[in-house]
Protein backbone atom coordinates (compact mmCIF):
# COMPACT_ATOMS: atom_id res chain seq x y z
CA UNK A 1 0.00 0.00 0.00
CA UNK A 2 1.28 3.43 -0.91
CA UNK A 3 -0.25 6.45 0.77
CA UNK A 4 0.91 10.04 0.99
CA UNK A 5 0.13 12.99 3.23
CA UNK A 6 1.12 16.66 3.25
CA UNK A 7 2.66 18.51 6.20
CA UNK A 8 0.36 21.42 7.13
CA UNK A 9 1.43 24.95 8.05
CA UNK A 10 0.92 23.87 11.69
CA UNK A 11 3.36 20.96 11.15
CA UNK A 12 0.61 18.35 11.32
CA UNK A 13 0.08 15.29 9.13
CA UNK A 14 -3.17 13.38 8.77
CA UNK A 15 -2.64 9.64 8.58
CA UNK A 16 -4.47 8.28 5.54
CA UNK A 17 -7.62 6.28 6.34
CA UNK A 18 -6.32 3.12 4.62
CA UNK A 19 -3.23 3.13 6.89
CA UNK A 20 -5.28 3.79 10.06
CA UNK A 21 -7.66 0.97 9.25
CA UNK A 22 -4.94 -1.53 8.32
CA UNK A 23 -2.99 -0.78 11.52
CA UNK A 24 -6.13 -0.51 13.70
CA UNK A 25 -5.04 2.91 14.97
CA UNK A 26 -7.58 4.95 16.93
CA UNK A 27 -8.04 8.66 17.68
CA UNK A 28 -6.23 9.64 20.87
CA UNK A 29 -3.65 6.86 20.56
CA UNK A 30 -0.09 7.92 21.47
CA UNK A 31 2.81 7.44 19.04
CA UNK A 32 6.60 7.53 19.20
CA UNK A 33 8.76 8.95 16.40
CA UNK A 34 12.11 7.22 15.86
CA UNK A 35 14.58 8.93 13.48
CA UNK A 36 15.92 6.53 10.82
CA UNK A 37 18.40 8.08 8.40
CA UNK A 38 16.50 10.66 6.35
CA UNK A 39 13.12 9.29 7.46
CA UNK A 40 11.24 8.50 10.62
CA UNK A 41 9.63 5.35 12.00
CA UNK A 42 6.20 5.99 13.56
CA UNK A 43 5.01 3.41 16.06
CA UNK A 44 2.18 3.34 18.57
CA UNK A 45 3.29 3.46 22.21
CA UNK A 46 2.22 0.14 23.76
CA UNK A 47 -0.14 0.11 26.73
CA UNK A 48 1.27 -1.24 30.01
CA UNK A 49 -0.91 -4.36 29.72
CA UNK A 50 0.65 -5.17 26.34
CA UNK A 51 4.11 -5.21 27.94
CA UNK A 52 3.20 -7.70 30.66
CA UNK A 53 5.41 -10.77 30.32
CA UNK A 54 7.62 -9.27 27.60
CA UNK A 55 10.77 -10.41 29.41
CA UNK A 56 9.41 -13.82 30.42
CA UNK A 57 12.18 -16.37 30.19
CA UNK A 58 14.95 -13.76 30.11
CA UNK A 59 18.21 -14.80 31.76
CA UNK A 60 18.67 -13.04 35.08
CA UNK A 61 22.13 -14.31 35.96
CA UNK A 62 25.17 -12.26 35.03
CA UNK A 63 23.24 -9.02 34.81
CA UNK A 64 25.32 -5.86 34.53
CA UNK A 65 24.62 -2.64 36.32
CA UNK A 66 26.42 0.65 36.89
CA UNK A 67 28.64 -0.79 39.64
CA UNK A 68 30.47 -3.16 37.29
CA UNK A 69 31.28 -0.60 34.59
CA UNK A 70 34.69 0.97 34.25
Amino acid sequence: MTATATLSSKYQISIPKAVREEQHWQAGQEFVFIPKGKGVLVMPVPEAAELAGIAKGARTEALRDRTDRV
